[in-house]
Protein backbone atom coordinates (compact mmCIF):
# COMPACT_ATOMS: atom_id res chain seq x y z
CA UNK A 1 0.00 0.00 0.00
CA UNK A 2 1.27 3.58 -1.24
CA UNK A 3 1.23 6.52 0.95
CA UNK A 4 0.16 10.31 -0.67
CA UNK A 5 0.92 12.83 2.10
CA UNK A 6 -1.59 15.95 1.93
CA UNK A 7 0.11 19.42 2.52
CA UNK A 8 -2.76 21.76 2.80
CA UNK A 9 -1.84 22.35 6.49
CA UNK A 10 1.85 23.27 5.58
CA UNK A 11 -0.03 25.88 3.75
CA UNK A 12 -2.65 26.55 6.73
CA UNK A 13 0.19 27.05 9.00
CA UNK A 14 2.17 29.30 6.73
CA UNK A 15 -0.75 31.48 6.37
CA UNK A 16 -1.57 31.91 9.86
CA UNK A 17 1.42 34.57 9.63
CA UNK A 18 1.35 35.49 6.48
CA UNK A 19 4.56 34.90 5.50
CA UNK A 20 6.60 32.44 3.48
CA UNK A 21 7.07 29.80 6.15
CA UNK A 22 6.66 26.94 6.08
CA UNK A 23 6.92 26.47 2.32
CA UNK A 24 4.17 23.31 0.70
CA UNK A 25 6.85 22.86 -1.70
CA UNK A 26 9.47 22.00 0.13
CA UNK A 27 7.05 20.16 2.53
CA UNK A 28 6.22 18.26 -0.84
CA UNK A 29 10.21 17.62 -1.70
CA UNK A 30 10.44 16.26 2.08
CA UNK A 31 7.78 13.72 1.98
CA UNK A 32 8.83 12.37 -1.45
CA UNK A 33 12.71 11.79 -0.44
CA UNK A 34 10.67 10.12 2.94
CA UNK A 35 9.14 7.45 0.42
CA UNK A 36 5.56 9.35 -0.25
CA UNK A 37 4.56 7.81 -3.37
CA UNK A 38 2.80 10.84 -4.49
CA UNK A 39 1.42 14.40 -2.87
CA UNK A 40 -2.12 15.81 -2.57
CA UNK A 41 -3.23 19.44 -2.34
CA UNK A 42 -6.87 21.17 -1.96
CA UNK A 43 -7.09 24.34 -4.29
CA UNK A 44 -10.16 25.37 -2.47
CA UNK A 45 -12.28 28.31 -4.02
CA UNK A 46 -12.21 30.16 -0.87
CA UNK A 47 -8.10 30.08 -0.92
CA UNK A 48 -7.89 28.76 2.71
CA UNK A 49 -4.49 27.01 2.87
CA UNK A 50 -3.09 26.33 -1.06
CA UNK A 51 -2.76 29.24 -2.97
CA UNK A 52 -2.69 29.70 -7.10
CA UNK A 53 1.46 30.00 -6.96
CA UNK A 54 1.44 26.90 -4.79
CA UNK A 55 -0.14 25.00 -7.42
CA UNK A 56 2.34 26.39 -9.87
CA UNK A 57 5.19 25.21 -8.17
CA UNK A 58 3.86 22.28 -6.83
CA UNK A 59 3.56 20.89 -10.12
CA UNK A 60 7.37 22.27 -10.92
CA UNK A 61 8.77 20.20 -7.92
CA UNK A 62 6.68 17.18 -7.89
CA UNK A 63 8.18 14.43 -8.72
CA UNK A 64 6.39 11.51 -7.90
CA UNK A 65 2.39 11.90 -8.44
CA UNK A 66 0.48 15.08 -7.89
CA UNK A 67 -3.16 14.64 -6.99
CA UNK A 68 -5.29 17.89 -7.26
CA UNK A 69 -8.26 18.13 -5.01
CA UNK A 70 -10.95 20.24 -6.28
CA UNK A 71 -14.35 21.23 -6.75
CA UNK A 72 -16.49 20.75 -9.94
CA UNK A 73 -16.61 24.18 -11.32
CA UNK A 74 -15.64 25.41 -14.85
CA UNK A 75 -12.78 27.79 -12.68
CA UNK A 76 -11.11 24.79 -11.59
CA UNK A 77 -11.07 22.39 -14.43
CA UNK A 78 -9.51 25.28 -16.52
CA UNK A 79 -6.91 25.00 -13.77
CA UNK A 80 -6.54 21.74 -13.68
CA UNK A 81 -6.37 21.42 -17.79
CA UNK A 82 -3.37 24.26 -17.65
CA UNK A 83 -1.20 22.77 -14.33
CA UNK A 84 -1.75 18.87 -15.74
CA UNK A 85 -1.19 17.50 -12.44
CA UNK A 86 -1.26 13.20 -12.67
CA UNK A 87 -4.59 13.10 -11.03
CA UNK A 88 -7.44 15.50 -9.69
CA UNK A 89 -9.88 14.30 -6.98
CA UNK A 90 -13.48 15.73 -7.31
CA UNK A 91 -14.22 16.65 -3.83
CA UNK A 92 -18.12 18.44 -2.21
CA UNK A 93 -16.73 21.32 -1.01
CA UNK A 94 -18.60 23.97 0.91
CA UNK A 95 -17.26 27.12 2.66
CA UNK A 96 -18.33 27.17 6.34
CA UNK A 97 -17.20 23.50 6.30
CA UNK A 98 -13.20 22.42 8.50
CA UNK A 99 -12.69 19.74 6.33
CA UNK A 100 -14.49 17.89 3.82
CA UNK A 101 -17.57 16.14 5.61
CA UNK A 102 -18.59 13.51 3.52
CA UNK A 103 -17.74 11.95 -0.29
CA UNK A 104 -19.21 13.54 -3.44
CA UNK A 105 -22.97 13.89 -3.99
CA UNK A 106 -22.90 12.22 -7.40
CA UNK A 107 -26.69 10.98 -7.90
CA UNK A 108 -26.83 14.27 -7.34
CA UNK A 109 -24.82 15.79 -9.98
CA UNK A 110 -24.19 12.87 -11.95
CA UNK A 111 -25.18 14.35 -15.46
CA UNK A 112 -23.06 17.52 -14.93
CA UNK A 113 -20.21 15.37 -14.10
CA UNK A 114 -20.11 13.26 -17.26
CA UNK A 115 -19.93 16.28 -18.97
CA UNK A 116 -17.20 17.83 -16.37
CA UNK A 117 -14.77 14.48 -17.35
CA UNK A 118 -15.19 14.09 -20.62
CA UNK A 119 -12.28 17.50 -21.56
CA UNK A 120 -9.80 15.15 -19.17
CA UNK A 121 -9.70 12.37 -21.52
CA UNK A 122 -6.73 12.10 -23.57
CA UNK A 123 -5.11 14.61 -21.45
CA UNK A 124 -3.34 13.09 -19.47
CA UNK A 125 -4.93 13.33 -16.51
CA UNK A 126 -6.60 10.88 -14.25
CA UNK A 127 -9.91 11.37 -12.92
CA UNK A 128 -10.68 10.28 -9.48
CA UNK A 129 -13.94 10.76 -7.43
CA UNK A 130 -14.28 10.88 -3.32
CA UNK A 131 -17.23 9.09 -2.73
CA UNK A 132 -19.07 6.77 0.31
CA UNK A 133 -17.93 3.21 0.13
CA UNK A 134 -21.60 2.68 -1.70
CA UNK A 135 -22.14 0.19 -4.73
CA UNK A 136 -24.46 2.80 -6.15
CA UNK A 137 -21.35 5.81 -5.77
CA UNK A 138 -19.33 2.72 -7.58
CA UNK A 139 -21.21 2.22 -10.18
CA UNK A 140 -22.05 6.14 -10.80
CA UNK A 141 -18.05 6.56 -10.70
CA UNK A 142 -17.47 4.15 -13.51
CA UNK A 143 -20.40 5.01 -15.41
CA UNK A 144 -19.19 8.49 -15.12
CA UNK A 145 -15.64 7.89 -16.52
CA UNK A 146 -13.62 7.95 -13.30
CA UNK A 147 -10.35 5.93 -13.21
CA UNK A 148 -10.15 5.92 -9.37
CA UNK A 149 -12.54 5.97 -6.68
CA UNK A 150 -10.84 7.29 -3.22
CA UNK A 151 -13.25 5.70 -0.08
CA UNK A 152 -14.20 7.91 2.43
CA UNK A 153 -12.99 6.50 5.49
CA UNK A 154 -14.25 9.18 8.04
CA UNK A 155 -17.12 7.32 9.30
CA UNK A 156 -15.11 4.79 9.85
CA UNK A 157 -12.12 7.04 12.15
CA UNK A 158 -14.75 8.65 13.92
CA UNK A 159 -15.53 5.63 15.87
CA UNK A 160 -15.17 4.10 19.01
CA UNK A 161 -17.03 1.43 19.66
CA UNK A 162 -15.60 -2.04 17.90
CA UNK A 163 -18.80 -3.32 17.12
CA UNK A 164 -19.19 -0.22 14.72
CA UNK A 165 -15.52 -0.13 13.88
CA UNK A 166 -15.63 -3.61 12.34
CA UNK A 167 -18.87 -2.29 10.52
CA UNK A 168 -17.69 0.39 9.24
CA UNK A 169 -14.46 -1.21 8.13
CA UNK A 170 -16.24 -4.25 6.40
CA UNK A 171 -18.27 -1.71 4.26
CA UNK A 172 -15.14 -0.01 3.08
CA UNK A 173 -13.56 -3.32 2.07
CA UNK A 174 -16.66 -4.49 0.46
CA UNK A 175 -16.55 -1.75 -1.21
CA UNK A 176 -13.01 -1.53 -2.34
CA UNK A 177 -13.38 -4.88 -3.46
CA UNK A 178 -16.86 -4.12 -5.80
CA UNK A 179 -14.78 -1.47 -7.26
CA UNK A 180 -11.78 -3.54 -8.44
CA UNK A 181 -13.67 -5.84 -9.93
CA UNK A 182 -15.02 -3.21 -12.15
CA UNK A 183 -11.46 -2.07 -13.23
CA UNK A 184 -11.35 1.16 -10.88
CA UNK A 185 -7.93 2.01 -9.16
CA UNK A 186 -9.18 2.00 -5.24
CA UNK A 187 -7.78 4.54 -3.07
CA UNK A 188 -8.94 5.65 0.48
CA UNK A 189 -8.96 8.54 3.22
CA UNK A 190 -9.91 11.27 5.24
CA UNK A 191 -9.23 10.78 9.26
CA UNK A 192 -6.85 7.85 8.48
CA UNK A 193 -4.23 8.40 11.11
CA UNK A 194 -1.45 6.46 13.14
CA UNK A 195 -3.62 4.29 15.81
CA UNK A 196 -6.74 3.16 12.91
CA UNK A 197 -4.79 2.77 9.62
CA UNK A 198 -3.23 -0.47 10.33
CA UNK A 199 -5.91 -2.59 10.01
CA UNK A 200 -6.15 -1.37 5.71
CA UNK A 201 -3.21 -3.43 5.01
CA UNK A 202 -5.99 -6.44 5.04
CA UNK A 203 -7.56 -4.57 2.14
CA UNK A 204 -5.45 -5.76 -0.60
CA UNK A 205 -7.88 -3.98 -3.40
CA UNK A 206 -6.79 -0.32 -1.91
CA UNK A 207 -3.70 0.40 -3.55
CA UNK A 208 -2.73 3.88 -1.94
CA UNK A 209 -3.86 5.87 1.18
CA UNK A 210 -3.98 9.75 1.50
CA UNK A 211 -3.17 11.25 5.02
CA UNK A 212 -2.69 15.00 5.93
CA UNK A 213 -3.44 16.41 8.98
CA UNK A 214 -2.08 13.25 11.31
CA UNK A 215 1.31 13.39 9.78
CA UNK A 216 1.65 17.27 9.74
CA UNK A 217 0.50 16.89 13.11
CA UNK A 218 3.21 14.24 14.43
CA UNK A 219 5.62 16.20 12.73
CA UNK A 220 4.71 19.05 14.55
CA UNK A 221 6.42 16.68 16.92
CA UNK A 222 8.86 14.21 15.10
CA UNK A 223 9.69 16.38 11.92
CA UNK A 224 8.70 15.48 8.97
CA UNK A 225 10.50 13.31 7.64
CA UNK A 226 10.24 10.91 10.46
CA UNK A 227 6.34 11.37 10.54
CA UNK A 228 6.23 10.37 6.83
CA UNK A 229 8.94 6.83 7.66
CA UNK A 230 6.54 6.20 10.55
CA UNK A 231 3.31 6.41 8.83
CA UNK A 232 4.72 4.09 5.42
CA UNK A 233 6.02 1.46 8.43
CA UNK A 234 2.64 1.20 9.40
CA UNK A 235 1.16 0.61 6.11
CA UNK A 236 4.35 -1.54 4.39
Amino acid sequence: MRLAVNIDHIATLRNARGEGVPDPVEAAIAAEKSGAAGIVCHLREDRRHIKDDDLTNLRSAVTTKLDLEMAMTPEMQAIALRTKPELITLVPEKREELTTEGGFNIVAHYSSLVEFVKPFKGSGIEVSLFIEPEKQAIDLSFGAGADLVELHTGKYALQHDEENIAREFRRISEAAAYAKNLGLKVVAGHGLNYGNIAPFGKIVEIEEVSIGHAIIARAVMTGLAEAVREMISIIG
